[in-house]
């Protein structure tokens, strides 16, 4: 017998200690071990399965699964009707779908065009592209992030050579929107300039969009602007208060702190548009200051000379020089005039200079004058800028101050009234206060109310994650618990009978082995040991299980 031989030749003894019940009790209990530890190791390394698709028709959900078994790619149908496949090979199998124009979402596009039949009516290819287009805007519009499913109706009407009786196409578009979304004016305004721009002749005003619940959307911006809501000046004023709201927050939260304050601010915007032209005249200023436009000046003088008496020779002859001192003009001119000595007299009056006779005569003179003045006139032209703001109302609320009290515990106090005066002044300069506009300002000092915390999260049993990573966990414990319980309760009772104490061994094995001290020796040690090691682990899997089942679980993953 050879060292080699012995440790077969010993199992074949231990083993045919055994009667047929426990021999067979035993391989079916290894056999049930290695299944349990093999099927748990293949368990672990299934691959982790993805949603390829979801939502999906009947026509296009089996579609997608003929290609997927033809492909012999695997695949699962989870409860809610979507297909699963490998997490790493979802990329690659949608890419591969593509290629073959899966899904086809239920609608078709100007692929349609490419089967035609030889021999098609003209009828029947105007419906094919009537049917194509209809289709590439469905799906062009499926493409917004909102949009789950959409459905459009082309009404093109022939065309006629008559004027008079040509119609314009219209165009119906129905949105299946994602639960909890919604467009906003401007969405709805690109669908229907998509939809109008993509079919010939096709006004926007033709184009009507409504919603899965039947609501009216191409009428959402006109309704807004007619009330007086529109939303661009609605978010205007939101991001004015916004604006001063986190101008006041920036100085007052270096003085308070974070969380001690709390600010609101209401802003009245003038979004009207006004233009006015205004032409004002006003009085005349100071002479020295006014401009004359035109002046003028007339001045005449006029000699009477008419004789008067009875008529005859007497009456037709000059009148005789008065000898009266007092009308006789001295000699040499009339005084005051230049004349020489021995000339008339002479009278200058308005430019004329005419001769005065001997015998005083009686004189008329006039004056015009026209004076045109330039009058002061002002024209003004005057356009009210659009958005500004005609009012502001602002309130803040101070927390009240903790201070350490008597007894070590923080107290809330209020703050002094100078401080509460600096902050009042902050405030309004951060604001940009204006008494002549009619802001109000009004500041609060107060104590908060601690606000309850409201556990929103999702509690750690009900997260999905974890519903599934407890499943996995559940069952891994129940097959090292399986194992561990076969091991324990089978297993070991079979290896003591296998494998008895020396001290019980058979009169002849000890004869034996009799001979051969250092062989004797060498088993005696190594039954010893595992002896020592079976009952090791028997300690520690009824003292404590948990560090058992980990261990197996080590055992059974890829890299154990």
């Amino acid at each position: 017998m050879t060292l080699a031989a012995n440790p077969l030749n010993r199992l074949r003894e231990a083993f045919e200690r055994l009667n047929n019940q426990q021999k067979m009790i035993l391989l079916v209990t290894l056999a049930a071990i290695i299944a349990l530890i093999v099927g748990a190791i293949l368990w672990s390394r299934q691959p982790d399965y993805k949603v390829l698709f979801s939502n999906l028709g009947e026509k296009d959900g089996g579609n997608i699964v003929t290609a997927l078994e033809q492909q012999n790619i695997p695949h699962r149908m989870s409860d809610s009707g979507a297909i699963l496949v490998p997490a790493e090979r979802v990329h690659e199998v949608r890419l591969k779908l593509a290629s073959q124009g899966l899904p086809r979402g239920g609608s078709v596009g100007f692929e349609l065009m490419e089967n035609q039949k030889f021999g098609i009516s003209q009828f029947a290819e105007q419906v094919n592209y009537q049917r194509g287009l209809e289709g590439e805007l469905a799906r062009t519009i499926q493409s917004i992030g909102a949009v789950q499913s959409a459905r459009i109706h082309l009404a093109i009407p022939k065309p006629s050579v008559f004027v008079r009786e040509e119609q314009k196409p219209t165009a119906s578009v129905l949105l299946n929107l994602y639960p909890g979304r919604a467009l906003d004016a401007g969405q709805i305004a690109g669908i229907t300039h998509l939809v109008a721009a993509s079919v010939p002749q096709l006004p926007i005003a033709n184009v009507t969009v409504i919603d899965q619940n039947g609501s009216l959307l191409s009428q959402l911006k006109s309704k807004l602007t007619e009330a007086g809501l529109d939303p661009a000046q609605i978010k205007y004023v939101r991001e004015v208060e916004d604006s001063i709201i986190k101008r006041i927050e920036e100085i007052l939260k270096p003085v308070l702190g974070p969380e001690n304050y709390k600010v609101q601010v209401a802003a009245d915007v003038d979004f009207s548009q006004t233009e006015q032209t205004a032409e004002s005249y006003k009085p005349n200023n100071s002479p020295a200051s006014t401009s004359i436009r035109s002046q003028q000046n007339a001045e005449t003088a006029n000699v009477n000379q008419a004789v008067g008496g009875v008529p005859g020779a007497l009456t037709n002859q000059p009148p005789v020089p008065a000898t009266a001192p007092l009308t006789a003009p001295p000699v040499g001119g009339v005084p005051g005039q230049p004349g020489k000595p021995g000339e008339p007299g002479k009278l200058e009056a308005a430019g004329i200079t005419a001769p005065l006779q001997a015998a005083g005569q009686p004189v008329s003179t006039s004056k015009n004058a026209t004076i045109n003045y330039e009058v002061d006139k002002t024209v003004r032209y005057t356009k009210q800028a659009m958005g500004s703001i005609r009012r502001l109302s602002a309130a803040v609320v101070v927390n009240y101050r903790k201070e350490a009290g008597k007894d070590g515990k923080p107290v809330a106090k209020a703050l002094p009234e100078a401080e509460m005066k600096l902050i009042n002044d902050l405030v309004r300069e951060a604001m940009g206060f204006s008494k002549d506009r009619g802001d109000t300002l009004s500041i609060a000092n107060s104590s908060f109310t601690a606000a309850e915390k409201i556990e929103t999260a999702v509690a750690i049993w009900k997260d999905p994650e974890n519903i599934a990573f407890a499943k996995d966990l559940v069952k891994y414990l129940l097959i090292a618990a399986i194992v561990a319980y076969l091991l324990i309760k089978v297993v070991q009772p079979l290896l003591k009978t296998m494998f008895p104490p020396p001290e019980t061994a058979g009169a002849e094995e000890t004869a034996a082995l009799a001979g051969e001290p250092g062989l004797l020796e060498e088993e005696n040690v190594e039954l010893n040991h595992y002896e020592a090691k079976v009952q090791k682990a028997r300690d520690i899997a009824q003292n404590d299980p948990k560090v058992v089942a980990n261990i197996i679980k080590d055992w059974m993953t890829p890299n154990g």
